[in-house]
């Protein structure tokens, strides 16, 4: 059976986390693919800093956190879907914060031609993938997760308290009616809602498996979401929930603005 390019991408992350190293020879016999096809997976991995390239094959990133990567190739279509449609809300001139989940770092490479952009981040990874001229990026300090590569803490939060005027993108491990959008992690919890309280608008990204699967710590209420926006349409239920609480969801087949 021939593989997809999610299945191969995600065949070879595995391998390079289990070996640290991958050649392209070796991966295109495993995978029954040509050595074109391999070499042009890397390339796409390392131009979404996912890896290194390097003679002949990729080597792992110094400091990568696998949970992280893992997350990064789940629903990967449905991520980009997502972050390309947040990306044309985001005008030449704004001033932004991304949060440093794998559906904002989706988003990063989609706000590389924007002009005269100030975004907020708290992770290194998605600082690195917006390192383009035309873009200003404010990286926040904080307590350092060389796991995750991003900051958090206090200190981050404090950096929040002092900005405003920004929009705030910002994703979630689960979503439930009855208590907003969460994290698995307190520390993400608490520096995303910072940044969302902080914010003059909070547009929440969310794919479709983040559903009815709430995870434990709260990021913020409902009420502080202006918009939704998600890889396709949310079932009935959802949709009139998030009539009655005011939410705007976007999607990338919605034909207007309501869904």
């Amino acid at each position: 059976m021939t593989m997809s390019q999610i299945e191969r991408r995600q065949a070879i992350l595995a391998r390079l986390y289990r070996d640290g190293h991958v050649q392209v020879n070796q991966i295109a016999r495993d995978l029954g693919v040509s050595v074109a096809t391999v070499r042009r997976d890397l390339r796409e991995l390392a131009g979404e800093g996912l890896l290194d390239l390097s003679h002949g094959g990729a080597w792992i990133k110094p400091n990568s956190d696998p949970s992280f990567m893992s997350k990064v190739v789940r629903n990967t279509e449905a991520k980009r879907a997502i972050g390309r449609l947040a990306a044309s809300l985001v005008q030449d001139g704004d001033q932004i914060f991304l949060d440093s989940g794998t559906t904002c770092f989706h988003m990063a490479p989609f706000l590389r031609a924007k002009r005269q952009l100030c975004v907020i981040v708290n992770s290194i990874r998605i600082a690195q993938e917006l390192f383009t001229p035309g873009l200003r990026v404010l990286l926040l300090g904080g307590q350092y997760r060389p796991d995750r590569m991003d900051a958090v803490g206090p200190m981050a939060a404090l950096s929040l308290d002092q900005l405003r005027g920004y929009k705030a993108f910002f994703g979630t491990d689960g979503l439930g009616m009855d208590f907003g959008p969460t994290a698995t992690d307190i520390e993400s919890a608490s520096i995303f809602g910072q940044a969302v309280r902080s914010a003059r608008q909070a547009i929440l990204l969310a794919d479709h498996s983040k559903f009815d699967a709430p995870a434990l710590y709260r990021i913020v209420e409902w009420k502080a979401v202006s918009k939704l926006i998600t890889d396709t349409r949310p079932s009935d239920k959802w949709m009139a929930f998030f009539e009655q609480t005011g939410i705007e969801v976007l999607y990338p087949q919605s034909t207007d603005s309501g869904g």
